[in-house]
């Protein structure tokens, strides 16, 4: 198998084609993989992550736009400008497939354009147009405009206002609502003013053994079907990612109020049952999926009457809901929709306002810093603040980094409220209650980061295998490495996590071997992959300054005692998790793989 990467220099307009050897394909995969090792292998140590010299790859993989289920998916790899180190980040629906169709498998950006920029990618070949008429304008606005320009079926990425005005925890928007949304890769773009590329392309998808892909496909097909989460009807069908909202709370790893406590007593009111019952219209999915976790929601009441798309998956619904303790739903959908309109990470900017909503609770902040009072739990203020922040305006601007720029702004110690890891703000699990979880997010190579080691999959839902999630053993270490790399071997294929949850290597690998034509292609060598993509990560990062100090978690997980709910009393004993982690890894004791280990994986 082989793939070709289009390769563009923003700054002098200009573009070549490159060929991805076999080799390069089969060592990396594509997406995160086949990112990472780009970045590795061309980007200076040190280089500042909005310079024009910073490298962002936008990649598919050799599964995209294939009839392999939930195959719709990219990767964007860079340098961030949040954690300082590299940084992924994927996101779902169609655009993947049309630059499949193009001709091209990913994308390598590098310079910076002399004024607002878009790129359209066709049939006929790249254009650099002019974007600015769509500088300052809205997601929707700017996805109908530039389709208008070029062609109605054509799929648009494109970064929002946030990007523009170079935020943190700015996102990559694709199809007015999916978003490559943690890490700020959204402001990298920005500070290349590129603010689009759209695809649209008719060329085949080629595929070596389309057979032998269409019975493993059928496998995995099968799987799903079986398996009670990932079915037709099933829980995410018939309620979304936030099937999990009362499953968290009832687990005692519901984060709320700043993660102060893992219960939240409102969130019933919140969860995907009510999603369902009130202001659910219809589901969407990504492509080939038959999972269908997206939901289109409508207010058709009250002060946000009007608000519509797609909205309020698990991490969202939390990040405005229990980590700021509000629990009404039209607040929520508000400010989701907004987040989507201006190009903003949910989870980040949600996070961050229930940091500033303790630090105003703890008299560290005032209204006169604020403009105005902002409690847990106060739904007009969550709104408010996420629009300021969205916008850079106001106290948003003070926020607008996230929670590590803000407490060096703020100072008094708020530092210690931030909950974040490397530079990037935790998602929608306490992992006092979760010890795999706990140790994923302080080694996962781009921070505060979930979907690099799921292992809330078996901690709280039990798939594929049900575990003790307060076990910390090395049983325990065992499962989050082999999340880990299952998770970057999947991220570089590239197709959902969400399959991981019922297909195992095995089939993904008979997958791959269908789809590329490796004949001896198996599990092992899948897995392997996974583990040299974040080894290689690790090298990168290690380049960069990282080390122990930056495998960590906040110090409230370490050292507060979970205070009510099923994992009462517990701390996280990442320390002593930590050693075996890293023995086990190959690393050293500060977290780098050794010469033994590179040589083994071939790096």
């Amino acid at each position: 198998m082989s793939g070709k990467i289009l390769r563009i220099d923003l700054t002098s307009e200009s573009f070549k084609d490159e060929e991805i050897a076999d080799k390069m394909c089969r060592a990396f995969l594509g997406g995160r993989g086949l990112g990472a090792k780009v970045l590795y292998d061309e980007l200076p140590a040190g280089t500042d992550s909005f310079s024009a010299e910073n490298i962002v790859v936008i990649a598919t993989g050799p599964l995209t736009g294939t009839k392999t289920p939930s195959s719709g998916r990219h990767v964007v790899v860079s340098k961030s400008p949040a954690t300082g180190g590299l940084t992924f980040s994927s996101s779902g629906g169609t655009w993947s497939v049309e630059l499949r169709k193009t001709g091209y498998d990913a994308i390598v950006l590098k310079g910076k354009a002399e004024k607002p920029t878009y790129l359209w990618i066709s049939d006929s070949g790249v254009e650099f147009r002019d974007a600015s008429k769509f500088w300052g304008k809205q997601v929707i606005e700017v996805d109908d405009g530039i389709r208008a320009e070029t062609e109605e079926e054509a799929k648009v990425l494109q970064i929002g206002i946030a990007g523009e005005k170079k935020s943190y925890m700015a996102a990559i928007m694709n199809e007015k609502y999916r978003a490559a949304g943690r890490t700020g890769l959204g402001a990298v773009l920005g500070s290349k003013n590129l603010k689009a590329i759209a695809v649209k392309g008719t060329k085949e998808i080629e595929v070596a053994n389309p057979i032998g892909m269409r019975r493993a496909a059928d496998k995995a097909m099968k799987m799903i079907s079986d398996n009670g989460v990932t079915k037709e009807e099933g829980a995410l069908y018939a309620l979304g990612t936030a099937v999990l909202t009362n499953i968290m709370n009832a687990a005692g790893i519901y984060p709320t109020r700043n993660f102060q406590t893992g219960v939240f007593a409102d969130a019933e009111k919140i969860s995907g049952e009510k999603i369902a019952e009130t202001i659910f219209v219809k589901r969407t999915a990504c492509h080939e999926c038959p999972m269908e976790c997206g939901r289109w929601v409508k207010i058709d009441s009250g002060k946000y009457a009007g608000i519509e798309g797609e909205s309020l998956e698990y991490e969202s619904s939390w990040a405005f809901g229990g980590q700021c303790g509000v629990s009404e739903l039209d607040a929520l959908a508000k400010a989701n929709y907004m987040c989507n309109e201006y190009g903003v990470d949910t989870i980040s900017c949600g996070n961050t306002i229930g940091f500033a909503m303790e630090l105003y609770e703890r008299g560290i902040l005032t209204k006169d810093d604020i403009g105005f009072e902002l409690k847990f739990g106060d739904a007009d203020a969550m709104v408010r603040l996420a629009e300021q922040i969205a916008k850079r305006e106001g106290f948003g601007a003070v926020l607008a980094d996230g929670t590590v720029k803000a407490a060096k702004r703020i100072e008094k110690g708020s530092g210690y409220y931030a909950m974040q890891v490397k530079g990037l703000e935790l998602p929608a699990y306490d992992s006092r209650g979760a010890m795999g979880i706990g140790l994923n997010f302080a080694t996962a190579n781009r921070g505060g980061c979930h979907v690099s080691g799921y292992t809330i999959a078996a901690e709280a839902v039990g798939l594929p295998l049900k575990v003790d999630p307060h076990d910390a053993s090395e049983e325990k270490v065992d499962l989050t490495i082999l999340f880990q790399d299952f998770t970057a071997a999947v991220d570089s294929a590239v197709n959902c996590l969400f399959l991981t949850f019922a297909v195992g290597a095995e089939v993904w690998a008979e997958m791959l071997a269908g789809v590329a034509g490796w004949k001896d292609y198996d599990e092992e060598e899948f897995l392997k992959t996974g583990e040299r993509i974040y080894a290689l990560e690790r090298m990168f990062n290690k380049r960069e300054g990282f080390g122990r100090k930056d495998d960590t978690l906040p110090e409230r997980l370490i050292k507060e005692p979970m205070p009510d709910g099923p994992a009462k009393g517990k701390v996280h004993p990442l320390e002593d998790m930590l050693k075996v982690y890293y023995a086990k890894r190959g690393y050293d004791q500060e977290g780098h793989p050794t010469a033994e280990k590179l040589k083994e994986l071939g790096l």
